[in-house]
């Protein structure tokens, strides 16, 4: 199997109308991610984050799209806090300092730029 083909079965499946929230399931204490798209201009990542759970503050190069799926999070963007639920988004410029921590259990769908122009 070519490597082409390998990453093509770990991605989402083309083609077909999916309950993408379904793809990913929560796990007691932990994270869960699952890559859905992963190209050169853009990869988009699905979370499962259980309640109390998070990630620390730190930056990245690219501009950011984090969509709450289910529940409830607490995303920090340049030290400002913003109170997210289910079908909300909050866009991460790059190079800006951001962090997130679960309030209840919670998915979201995260979408990195990856390209520079505007």
């Amino acid at each position: 199997m070519s490597s082409e083909q390998s990453q093509a079965k770990r991605e989402m499946p083309a083609g077909e109308a999916i309950s993408v929230a379904g793809l990913v399931n929560y796990q007691d204490g932990a994270v869960v991610s699952r890559t859905l798209i992963n190209r050169p201009a853009a990869t988009i990542t699905l979370f499962a984050f259980d309640e109390g759970q998070g990630l620390s503050e730190h930056t990245a190069p690219f501009d950011a799209l984090a969509q709450v799926l289910e529940g409830e999070a607490e995303i920090t963007v340049s030290g400002k806090p913003l109170v997210s639920k289910a079908g909300s988004a909050v866009l991460m410029p790059a190079n800006q300092p951001h962090a997130l921590k679960a309030l209840t259990r919670f998915k979201m769908l995260l979408t990195m730029i990856r390209s520079q122009e505007k």
